[in-house]
């Protein structure tokens, strides 16, 4: 599978059906996952997700050294306006390569794919992910308030913030 870009340590592709085992570890973690839109998978969903990344437009794979470590969603808003959202095998979190693969996809977007403005949602509770979009000088632009029920507590809804930024910041 060619290689969409590449940073330092990393190479950014299309998913293949074959990573579903890769992928599985960054699936299956309930820590992991916390964050995410989704339920935890289990390892035989994994199987079905890899093919279903394998088709996707919007499912790219971090890969080092042959491993799947990570994934990066990148979805069209449309007029200019990309989501970009990311999940990481555990074992591969605090090394710098959620840091490196987000800021490689945001130049690829912004000089190769002629993108306007990246967004980012993030739970508000989600500290990590808060950082690296800081780390990354995207500006909070908003908080959405009790937007999805609180996995383990559906009583409770939790709030994003909204990160954006423009091309025009990103390459000063």
């Amino acid at each position: 599978m060619a290689d969409l870009f590449k940073t330092e340590r990393l190479s950014i592709r299309k998913f293949v059906p074959e990573d579903y085992e890769d992928l599985s570890e960054i699936l299956t973690d309930s820590e992991v996952t916390y964050f995410e839109p989704y339920e935890t998978f289990t390892k035989e969903a994994c199987v079905s997700e890899a093919i279903n990344f394998s088709k996707s437009e919007e499912f790219f794979a971090v890969v080092l050294d042959g491993k799947v470590i990570g994934k990066i969603y990148f979805s069209d808003r449309k007029l200019g306006t990309y989501e970009i959202g990311y999940t990481f095998n555990g074992s591969y979190q605090g090394k710098g390569y959620a840091f490196e693969s987000v800021k490689g996809m945001m130049n690829y977007a912004f000089t190769i794919l002629g993108v306007r403005r990246i967004i980012a949602q993030i739970n508000t509770r989600n500290t990590k992910s808060i950082r690296l979009v800081e780390r990354l000088e995207m500006r909070r632009e908003a908080v959405h308030k009790e937007i999805f029920p609180r996995k383990d507590d559906e009583n409770i809804y939790e709030d994003f913030y909204v990160y954006a930024l423009l091309k025009s910041e990103f390459i000063k």
